[in-house]
């Protein structure tokens, strides 16, 4: 299915923008704390054409029902607003609500959208819509917003239209990568650094074990571990864990629950290996990292409790058949596993991942190599 096929004419502009692997650092970005994200060479694009009236009509290739969905952007509320096209309608409504833009006199446009980030691996695909379309709509609508801007208006869209309670990260990766480098972003001041990855020097790839274990980041677990670290944080009385040391940990843990302490563990513990890998990319290299990925799946995997069986054996296998470190990326309770790997190694390291997971008796895994690539951009 196509723009042209849905509406009967050919599109004016492309937009794409890029899903994410995180590296490190996870679920330390709702605590403002840390992260190191790559935007990858898997985009999602949206083709759009102006409309003379105030409708946005969008469709998709992964949309069963094939037809477009309008919304008025003078009906722009999250009440109106279901299934996948929230991620589109929400970006309008966030530009008003966020930004402060004045839509008042704007004219709507018709939008396509097309994605090869896999869908519930933990690539961030709601990220790539947002960031893709966000662009596009300030570009068209000649908004001057800046790409730091966007991320906020990208997150506050996935937050209160969608009702996902995510942090900045996504929308900082999928707006502001570079190829061959990481994103590292303070998710309390916005500041950010291009931190060089250095792969292809170090005949180094990502591989990524997609489990096709699917998750839904707005419902169940995720928001309870939000929970558990909005808690540990009032009762240690800072804004936010990112003001937790480690050295505070013993402290932290006389005055919390179990449960919540080993929350709050992982989310302090994960903040310094962001910062120790940062240090070690830029003095040593990729190749000394490993360890660091390594101890953030243990710590997801005991401390935080986000992962699951299928992901523990994607990272114990690459790393028993020669992985440089291995850890599970995104929310958890499902999605992918990524594994730092020599290139020589790649193929015996996926054939080792599918074939313990075959049996293990579980579904076959989607195993591929993704590179760190540009953030969000006009293609055409």
């Amino acid at each position: 299915m196509t723009f042209q096929q849905v509406f009967g004419y050919e599109p004016a502009v492309r937009y794409s923008a890029p899903g994410r692997v995180n590296l490190i650092g996870e679920h330390t970005d709702y605590n403002d704390g840390y992260v190191l994200p790559f935007a990858i060479d898997r985009r999602t694009t949206s083709d759009i054409a102006p409309r003379e009236d105030r409708v946005i009509r969008v469709a998709s290739s992964f949309d069963p029902e094939g037809g477009p969905v309008s919304l008025s952007l003078d009906e722009l509320d999250p009440a109106h607003m279901t299934g996948w096209s929230a991620y589109v309608f929400g970006i309008a409504w966030a530009l008003r609500e966020q930004a402060g833009a004045d839509l008042s006199g704007r004219t709507g446009f018709d939008v396509f959208i097309d994605s090869d980030v896999p869908v519930g691996a933990g690539l961030s695909s709601s990220a790539a819509i947002e960031c893709g379309v966000a662009l596009a709509f300030t570009d068209l609508w000649d908004l001057g917003l800046d790409r730091k801007t966007l991320a906020r208006v990208g997150q506050y869209s996935e937050n209160h239209a969608v009702g996902a309670p995510t942090g900045i990260m996504d929308q900082s990766a999928s707006l502001l990568g570079e190829q061959d480098a990481v994103v590292f972003l303070d998710c309390r001041t916005l500041d950010t650094a291009v931190v060089d990855l250095a792969l292809e020097a170090n005949d180094l790839e990502i591989l990524v074990v997609d489990t096709r274990v699917e998750h839904a980041h707005a419902t169940g677990g995720y928001k309870a571990r939000r929970d558990s670290c909005e808690k540990g944080a009032q009762v240690l009385g800072v804004p936010a864990l990112r003001d937790v040391s480690v050295d505070d940990l013993p402290r932290a843990q006389e005055l919390l629950d179990d449960e919540t302490f080993r929350r709050v563990r992982h989310i302090v513990t994960e903040d310094q290996r962001v910062l120790d890998t940062v240090r070690t990319l830029r003095e040593q290299g990729p190749r000394a990292i490993g360890s660091l990925l390594v101890a953030s799946h243990e710590s997801m995997r005991d401390d935080f409790e986000i992962s699951v069986p299928e992901l523990d054996l994607a990272v114990s296998t690459a790393v028993a058949h020669g992985a440089v470190g291995a850890r599970m990326t995104g929310g958890g309770f499902g999605g992918a596993a990524i594994a730092l790997v020599d290139r020589e190694a790649r193929d015996r390291i996926a054939a080792a991942v599918t074939a313990a997971f075959a049996s293990a008796g579980y579904r076959e895994p989607s195993v591929f190599t993704v590179r760190a690539a540009q953030g969000a951009r006009r293609d055409a």
